[in-house]
């Protein structure tokens, strides 16, 4: 049989240079993770707005949830990598994730009518009706929210002190609420909100496939010591965000210019070439990612097994949705915990044992090296949940941001919506991805290369100095109580600058201090870290909240003050925490024991 010369292929862990220097199947890896990332960044540039806006969740309901959902996303690979590592293997584990992400975000499609809105004062609801409101993520900025009562129209009003003026025609204040007396909802149909929960859990079960595997499948192709290996990494993660650039920008057009049916069902597209590239590999990718050797072949079991784990993510996230938010009080943080719903004490509890666990099993199999490596892969780990926790306001707080309190006027030439804001990222990352894979490789050459533990404290230091970066802005806002666009782009420039001195380079750390043996499961923790500050994120947020009717604020002034606040806060001390970090960089870098 004649043998292709993509198919004759070096063995995993090879020096093959075919592609740009790197081996010719990082090229496919790229690729199928840009598809990926296109299908599950453009279903997340809509989903804070398609909460708030077209089923009319207030501020903390949206950002708990979304919180919630994105840590799932960031759970469920600790039990992917493990599952791949002991019996399916990395290529079918990715295959079966995409699958059920794209009948996830085809499932989001279906939303039915915009919910109906309502508002309660003193225990009684009045209805409350819309004028110039549009479904859709981009406000007009003319939209007005009246309250029925009897044959009267009363314009509502949010004040700065927190109460609510009902304005009647000519003006004036026909009738004032105190301060948390109104409370405003939607009536939203079961059916397509049990939807919308369904499509959020088979995108958890599946991502949870999909994401440590096809991350793991890439240090597959780097020998141990292999030098190339954080450049190929970052390579890899330019590859992320080129797929989040272009879905970020056309999923919120579409969902603007057609509906938002059609930006979730682009996102379904993309996960569907993410799936078609691994499927009809043409046998480049044999040798890579396989089942374990010797092992009887549960893949029927397993896939049954992920199909019965979606009720339980949508239970999940149901509860999560009737809890009310907790606040830290004099009790201390056990009980903090305990007050969580089920799903903060599974993401803590999760995290809290599996470090010492994970520690336990290194000391026991492992020699004392191995075991040092280990403990400093794991203080990385958990500085990088605090990074995570600060970053991923981009979704949640940052968007509603964007979308209250941020001119999106372009030079006056055109204006984009708040879901298009997230491809700042994006756009960054792809700019200065290359810019980055240089600088390292460079310093390498040189021995001047930071440590890991530098570039983690650097990042630390640099999302807090982002957010400090947007709160010097809002000085400058107009009686509108809005800042300029470019002020949220700086915001995420040095985002970016961040994210490539962490996130690329702890995913090529992780292969790298990991026992061989569950380097997978690591992969995993290291999701995991993520899942759990995706948790917190979700509750700092909730902190930013505001009050809302029908999916707009009351007040822009009360707006624009509680975000500066919040984003003060976490801005200082985020680069606070960066430089304890830096600080503890010399005793981490003995314990890694010359990884680089």
């Amino acid at each position: 049989m004649t043998v292709s010369h993509d198919a004759a292929q070096a063995a995993p862990g090879s020096a093959d240079t075919g592609w740009f220097g790197h081996p010719r199947q990082l090229a496919r890896l790229f690729t199928t993770e840009m598809w990926e990332r296109f299908g599950y960044y453009g279903m997340r540039a809509l989903l804070t707005l398609y909460l708030t806006k077209h089923f009319l969740f207030s501020d903390s309901t949206t950002n708990g949830l979304y919180g919630g959902f994105t840590a799932l996303v960031y759970l469920t690979p600790l039990v992917g990598g493990l599952i791949a590592d002991r019996y399916l293997g990395s290529k079918r584990s990715v295959k079966f994730g995409a699958l059920m992400m794209a009948l996830g975000y085809f499932v989001l499609c279906f939303g039915g009518e915009t919910a109906k809105p309502h508002a309660l004062i003193d225990g009684q609801r009045y209805e409350v009706v819309t004028e110039n409101a549009v479904d859709r993520p981009t406000s007009t900025g003319t939209e007005k929210r009246y309250l029925v009562s009897g044959p009267d129209k009363l314009l509502i009003r949010g004040n700065e002190d927190g109460t609510v003026s009902l304005l009647a025609a000519d003006g004036t204040v026909a009738r004032s609420v105190a301060k948390g007396g109104f409370e405003a909802s939607g009536e939203r149909s079961p059916l397509f909100t049990l939807l919308l929960l369904l499509g959020l859990s088979l995108v958890t079960v599946g991502n949870g496939f999909f994401k440590p595997n096809i991350s793991t499948m890439v240090g597959e192709l780097y020998a141990k010591g292999d030098r190339r290996r954080d450049a190929g990494f970052t390579i890899f993660y330019m590859g992320i965000n080129l797929g989040s650039l272009f879905s970020q920008l056309l999923c919120p057009l579409l969902a603007d210019t057609v509906g938002w049916w059609a930006g979730f069902g682009l996102a379904a597209v993309g996960m569907v070439f993410s799936w078609s590239l691994i499927q009809f590999d043409g046998g480049r990718l044999r040798g890579y990612g396989e089942p374990p050797a010797g092992v009887k072949d549960r893949s029927l079991a397993i896939y049954i097994g992920a199909v019965l784990a979606v009720p339980v993510a949508l239970f999940l996230f149901q509860n999560l949705m009737a809890a009310k938010p907790v606040e830290a009080g004099e009790a201390g943080i056990l009980a903090y915990v305990m007050a969580l719903p089920l799903m903060g004490k599974l993401l803590f509890g999760t995290f809290i044992l599996a470090v010492p666990v994970i520690l336990g099993y290194a000391w026991k199999t492992g020699n004392r090296v191995e075991f040092q490596m280990m403990v400093a892969a794991m203080v990385l780990i958990v500085f990088n949940t605090v990074f995570w926790t600060l970053f991923e306001q981009a979704g949640s707080s940052l968007t509603l941001f964007a979308d209250r309190n941020t001119d999106l006027s372009i030079f006056g030439w055109f204006s984009i919506s708040a879901g298009q804001t997230q491809f700042f990222n994006a756009f960054f990352i792809v700019a200065l991805a290359p810019v980055m894979s240089i600088l390292w490789t460079s310093l390498a050459a040189r021995g001047l290369e930071p440590s890991i533990p530098v570039k983690f404290g650097i990042a630390l230091a640099g999302v807090g100095a982002g957010f400090l970066f947007l709160v010097w802005g809002t000085r400058f806002v107009g009686p509108d109580y809005k800042v300029a666009v470019w002020w949220l782009a700086g915001l995420y420039l040095i985002h970016s600058i961040s994210e490539l001195c962490i996130s690329p380079v702890g995913l090529s750390m992780i292969t790298k201090l990991s026992l061989a043996r569950i380097v997978g499961l690591m992969m995993g923790v290291w999701f995991l870290s993520i899942s759990v500050a995706q948790y917190v994120a979700g509750i700092v947020a909730q902190v930013a909240s505001v009050e809302t009717v029908g999916g707009q604020v009351t007040n822009l002034k009360v707006s624009l003050d509680t975000y500066t606040a919040v984003f003060s806060t976490i801005g200082w001390a985020a680069v606070i925490i960066g430089v304890v970090l830096l600080l503890l960089a010399v005793p981490l870098k003995r314990l890694m024991h010359g990884v680089q």
